[in-house]
């Protein structure tokens, strides 16, 4: 089997890519940019390659992708590969067969073609073989030290071992800033090329350590008729079954351009079993032209596509000008040709100053984002702003609804997605948004801003640190609701909040808020619009001032605060024109509750609450309250009437509640008028 040379291989692999190139899911953050307008075979009418964003809203080998210990290599090309330059004594002519030749000396074949009889094996020993080919007839193998870019090989033949070592220096790829775009599109094609030819001879590892330089990753590179961007096309692509491992010397940088919609640095496009270890993956943010009208260009960093058993492990991603990861899939989800990403691990990465989004998925399953660290998000800088989103991680496949039949049309699904062990800092908009999703698991995360979810389901917040700085802080550490049949059984648990003005918003349906602990906020959860809500087991704790739980100016269905200790000055409970005018007989329980500050809990112009078994040392007032029992509660305040009515009352119960107050107050102040049954409670004074 005849083997091509480096270059020649090169681009037969890029033709051959751009040949396959296949179907792309729907978006509207990275479009299809047709340059010619005509159509063409190979570029069959597409869907642009993108984050997306949803219809029915507005709000914004290792197969199994786990740790095995390998976090990279010790190879150092600090000094580059020593080459000895003088001339060597011998001819490859001369090799036998089944002989292992040692190269400690330049072998210049000035232009010839050697061939060599079977199995020799060519060592490593110093020297070089420049300015010809090499023929293996048979079983050949070569030191991939001895590779370079004035050697070509052919015929049967493997490396050595399956390690590739990268020197820059041998290869036709110029570093440094010094380079125009021809020069990084070159850098572009030889590097991608370099992967997949000594792939091709046996390596599943490519080392790099000291490397510096920039890559041309928006230009379109296939020559038929319809010439079409596809980012993950024109990107750096890494090969299945392949480790691509880096050093902290290695700096991969997007080449600047202007006005460009889309594009990548990296890409893990349609393959499987792939690692990409270290390396510093630098984007064009502060370097590029940005249009006034497109709030949402630039470039990625890194974008997995259709990828399989993917592992992207201790990379720094900085100064991404759309963003720093992408992760997505070819085709729709009900599509026959539907492709979708999975097995997907993000672990010991750091994501600094990026433009828009960190980490956007779109549309893949099984994917862990495990042990990473979130700085400096979507803040705007001197030359670019902070662009759209905001948020450090967001969840948003494409969905819509069928105009004729009101089905659900999912173009797009995330689902079995776990975010663990993560630190954020200073994100404009929040720490994470799942806007869409199934079974989305966030814990034990060290967050300073916002956690959101929207039109989620078996989505758990769990066992998380929140704690506020002074911008955070004007925002809820956690924000919990959607609306419709595709949100239920979602959880906040476990999680301590420290420093917010609100804790925990929880809106909407089917939703548990349970065992968490929340200190020093102002209020700590409030619920709106809430259905089938449980607040349960919850800490919260303010000396200073603080509410507890409130319902304000808003609904709430079977919503049950059980078995919570609220320890604030202000109101344990406050509830105001919560269910105004409704004529149901209970709505809102609230039941086992130790409620230890000396705020009162407050029911105001609402209606259809049971106030039930809880002890209270704050009181309780009502005003204007309709459908309202009050009973066996232990009831204790300092400075106020055990329990005050006020304005109109219309079916109050008071009964069998055991209350204690100083002389100078009512255990029961009746100051209301209308209907109001109060009976069989004890007073102590």
């Amino acid at each position: 089997m005849k083997r091509m040379t480096p270059l020649s291989l090169i681009f037969t692999f890029l033709f051959f890519v751009l040949l396959n190139t296949s179907f792309i899911s729907c978006s509207q953050n990275e479009d299809l940019i047709d340059l010619v307008g005509l159509e063409d075979p190979k570029d069959d009418p597409k869907e642009p390659e993108g984050d997306g964003t949803d219809g029915e809203g507005t709000d914004p080998d290792n197969d199994d992708g786990s740790d095995d210990g390998d976090t990279g290599s010790d190879f150092d090309s600090g000094e580059g590969l020593k080459i000895s330059t003088t001339p060597c004594d011998f001819q490859l002519t001369e090799a036998t067969s089944n002989s292992t030749i040692e190269i400690d000396c330049q072998m210049d074949l000035k232009g010839q073609t050697i061939t060599l009889p079977t199995g020799v094996t060519l060592t490593f020993k110093g020297g070089e073989i420049i300015n010809g080919t090499l023929n293996f007839l048979g079983q050949g193998i070569i030191d991939g030290n001895l590779l370079n870019k004035d050697l070509n090989v052919e015929g049967d033949v493997q490396l050595s071992g399956p390690e590739f070592q990268f020197y820059p220096e041998r290869w036709d790829i110029v570093q440094g800033e010094n380079v125009d775009s021809d020069r990084a599109l070159k850098n572009n094609t030889n590097f991608e090329g370099l992967m997949y030819f000594v792939k091709e001879l046996g390596a599943d590892t490519f080392l790099v350590d000291e490397f510096d330089a920039y890559f041309e990753v928006t230009k379109v590179t296939s020559t038929n008729t319809n010439q079409n961007f596809y980012p993950t096309t024109e990107a750096v692509n890494v090969p299945s079954n392949f480790t691509l491992s880096m050093t902290d010397n290695t700096l991969l940088r997007v080449y600047p351009t202007e006005n460009t919609d889309s594009a990548t640095l990296l890409a893990i496009r349609e393959v499987e079993n792939v690692r990409v270890i270290g390396g510093v993956l630098i984007g064009d943010r502060d370097l590029r032209q940005y249009s006034r009208e497109n709030a949402e260009e630039g470039a990625h960093l890194l974008t997995i596509r259709s990828g399989k058993n993917v592992v992207l492990d201790g990379i720094k991603f900085t100064k991404g000008s759309m963003g720093g990861l992408n992760i997505n899939s070819e085709g729709h989800s009900f599509e026959p040709n539907y492709d979708p990403t999975h097995n997907v691990v993000v672990k010991s990465c750091v994501f600094d100053s990026n433009r828009r989004i960190s980490i956007a998925i779109t549309d893949g399953y099984d994917i862990e984002i495990d042990g990473n660290t979130f700085l400096n998000h979507g803040l705007p800088t001197a030359i670019s702003d902070g662009g759209v989103v905001g948020y450090a991680i967001n969840l948003e496949p494409v969905r819509t609804r069928d105009s004729a039949t009101n089905d659900l049309l999912e173009y797009q699904k995330v689902y079995n997605v776990t975010i663990r062990n993560n630190t954020e800092r200073r994100s404009r908009a929040g720490a994470l948004v799942v806007y869409i999703g199934q079974n989305i698991i966030v814990e034990n995360n060290d967050f300073e801003n916002m956690v959101s979810i929207s039109l989620t389901s078996d989505t758990q917040i769990r066992n998380n640190t929140f704690t506020a700085s002074a911008e955070s802080a004007k925002r809820p550490a956690i924000r919990a609701g959607g609306s419709g049949e595709t949100v239920f059984n979602n959880k906040i648990a476990n999680n301590t909040i420290e420093g917010y003005g609100l804790a925990i918003a929880a809106y909407y349906k089917d939703m548990e808020v349970s065992g968490n602990i929340i200190n020093n906020c102002s209020t700590g959860i409030q619920f709106k619009e809430a259905e089938d809500i449980l607040i349960n087991d919850n800490r919260i704790t303010n000396m200073n001032e603080g509410r507890g739980i409130t319902g304000h100016l808003t609904t709430g269905k079977n919503v049950q605060i059980r078995n919570n200790e609220i320890n604030v000055q202000k109101n344990s409970t406050y509830f105001v024109e919560l269910n105004k005018g409704s004529s149901d007989a209970t709505n809102v329980i609230v039941e086992g509750n130790n409620f230890l500050g000396s705020g009162s809990s407050v029911i105001s112009n609402t209606s259809g609450v049971l106030y039930k078994g809880n002890n209270s040392k704050g009181g309780i007032e009502t005003f204007n309250a309709s459908y309202i029992e009050i009973s066996d509660n232990s009831i204790s305040p300092e400075a106020r009437d055990g329990i005050n009515l006020r304005g109109g009352s219309n079916n109050i119960v008071i009964k069998d509640n055991i209350i204690d107050v100083a002389s100078r107050y009512d255990c029961v102040g009746n100051e209301s008028t209308g209907s109001v049954s109060i009976s069989n409670n004890t007073c102590q004074q």
